[in-house]
């Protein structure tokens, strides 16, 4: 309850009715393209934009369904649907409430914070797949027909018969929509949302065409409270939604907290992402059981409010009880709204999402970004999501390894005499000339993780025959479970050899890790040392016979 507070009412209030008249819109476009209903984005809007601002955890954001939660919505109505005609449609609602469990699961295990752990070429790639998709899947409507079962791959299977068969009256409200949209002059944006004008005149023009009353429209919405939506489940149809389910409340996670982080950089505040996916989590559950679309963080709501005045959640509060009063009491002045009008502010909605700041210039950062981010648009549009995200993600990790694993693998070395490669005190130069290269250290900085394990083998094999070996791990902060293992053999082979081994470690994480793992075992040929000076003066009183200089001393 801190986050609510009255003294930024006035900006609230203004916060909440602005964004109302920019949510409407594109609840309505939303529900149409997911093939829900327009009633099913009006009920995702109010539900999940007022529960997730009720038990959220930021003070800003507006939540509702967005472009690429719908895009996926889409892909999952459309597969149950085909697959079971009578209860498809409750089965995607039920993959709505097991996304939003999926989040408060996340939530209450405190792992948002790494939602956002994910390469930027793989969340480009993604968005802007999603964008495209969204785009994709307008054509059919577009052209006067609804969206064909299949995704893209059903869209240009159909598209021969719809171009041959276009219905031009539909292709002039898109046409208008989009122009529109793209061309309104910038005094006018400032005045009135561009969706909801256009949705307005688009609306308004479409009884003059020609062939009106032919025309695809929205039809009623129902007016009233929606009815319950009962979970359909069993375990065979579990096994087949879950992973759905799965998708669905990731990319709900991941759209919320990036929307989430620009609030915060707008009003200078903190979000609390874990309670954050907890309100989303919530928000989606009863969106579902209401037979409402899922939302998510939606930036462009979110920056209205903010720039409104709003400060606080009461701003969501006011928009879902705005909109719950439209479909009360104004559902009836929607059902004449033309289908081709929402497709071209969905077709909007989508070249907004396209990632353009880095399509630009990701030629310029890396070629192997840039590989990244056109495969997993790929897979995002013509494969599938999870497919695209996983791929993208196992890639870029396997190649940030591999660069990690080059930059740490010149931090193992092994030193028979002291030289520049590891700096030293005049007192340990002078220790180590004594030792005439009988004591060999095997120096090792920085984190060191599995990548470097073949590193490490290769200064094991160029081990000089010595009678001391200096295991230094001083600067290793992280010791990974391959390179301990890859370090067990080193130790093993030098005990072989009869090798008294020192090991020097400034952190009890690292030597307490060896412990575990029992690589460092009782042996009394092996020796905990607290400094490689300390190491090395141990090492020349155990060389046999001693240096001349403790001869003669």
């Amino acid at each position: 309850m801190s986050r609510f507070s009255l003294q930024y009412l006035r900006g609230d209030l203004f916060g909440g009715i602005t964004t109302t008249v920019v949510s409407l819109p594109m609840a309505l476009a939303f529900g149409v393209a997911s093939g829900a209903g327009a009633q099913a984005g009006l009920y995702g809007a109010i539900l999940v934009g007022l529960f997730a601002a009720l038990f959220g955890g930021s003070r800003t954001l507006i939540s509702e369904p967005t472009g690429p939660m719908t895009v996926v919505m889409t892909a999952v109505v459309t597969t149950l649907i085909a697959a079971n005609p009578e209860h498809g449609l409750t089965l995607a609602f039920t993959v709505v409430m097991l996304a939003g469990a999926f989040q408060v699961l996340l939530g209450a295990l405190k792992l948002g914070r790494y939602i956002t752990l994910m390469p930027y070429s793989v969340i480009s790639g993604f968005m802007s797949g999603i964008g495209l998709l969204l785009i994709i899947l307008q054509v059919a409507p577009m052209l006067g027909y609804p969206t064909p079962p299949g995704g893209v791959h059903g869209l240009i299977a159909a598209l021969p018969g719809m171009i041959e068969n276009m219905r031009f009256g539909e292709i002039a409200l898109g046409a208008f929509s989009l122009i529109g949209l793209f061309f309104m002059p910038d005094s006018w944006r400032r005045k009135v949302p561009p969706a909801l004008s256009i949705l307005i005149a688009g609306t308004l023009f479409s009884f003059v065409l020609p062939g009106a009353d032919e025309l695809r429209r929205i039809g009623a919405v129902p007016m009233g409270l929606p009815s319950l939506h009962v979970p359909l489940l069993t375990y065979d149809l579990l096994a087949k939604i879950l992973v759905d389910a799965m998708i669905l409340g990731v990319l709900g996670a991941i759209d919320t907290t990036l929307t989430a982080m620009i609030a915060d950089s707008l009003t200078r505040s903190q979000h609390d992402t874990n309670r954050e996916l907890i309100g989303q989590g919530v928000g989606n559950m009863l969106s579902g059981l209401f037979g409402g679309l899922p939302g998510a963080g939606a930036t462009m709501g979110t920056v209205v409010s903010i720039e409104a005045g709003a400060r606080t959640p009461i701003a969501a509060v006011i928009r879902s009880l705005l909109l719950l009063v439209v479909v009360l009491f104004a559902a009836p002045l929607t059902q004449h709204i033309p289908m081709a009008v929402l497709a071209g502010i969905a077709v909007k909605v989508g070249v907004n999402i396209l990632d353009w700041s880095f399509l630009k210039r990701a030629h310029r950062v890396s070629l192997t970004a840039t590989l990244i981010m056109y495969g997993v648009l790929f897979l995002t549009v013509f494969v599938d999501l999870i497919v695209a995200v996983g791929v993208g993600v196992f890639i870029a990790n396997i190649l940030t390894i591999e660069r990690l694993s080059k930059v740490q693998s010149r931090q193992i070395k092994t030193i028979a005499m002291a030289d520049d490669h590891v700096v030293m005190s005049e007192e340990e130069k002078r220790l180590f000339a004594l030792a005439r290269e009988r004591v060999v250290l095997f120096y090792l900085s920085g984190p060191m993780i599995f990548g470097v394990a073949k590193a490490i083998a290769r200064e094991h094999a160029a081990l000089q025959d010595s009678e001391v070996l200096i295991l230094d791990l001083t600067d290793v902060p992280l010791l990974g479970t391959t390179v301990c293992l890859s370090l067990e053999n080193v130790i093993e082979d030098a005990l072989a050899d009869r090798r008294k081994v020192l090991v020097v470690t400034a952190s009890d994480e690292v030597q307490a890790r060896l412990a575990r793992l029992e690589v460092v075992q009782d042996e009394p040929a092996i020796q905990f040392m607290d400094s490689r000076l300390e190491a090395l003066q141990t090492a020349l009183q155990l060389i046999e016979p001693p240096p001349k200089e403790e001869q003669t001393a």
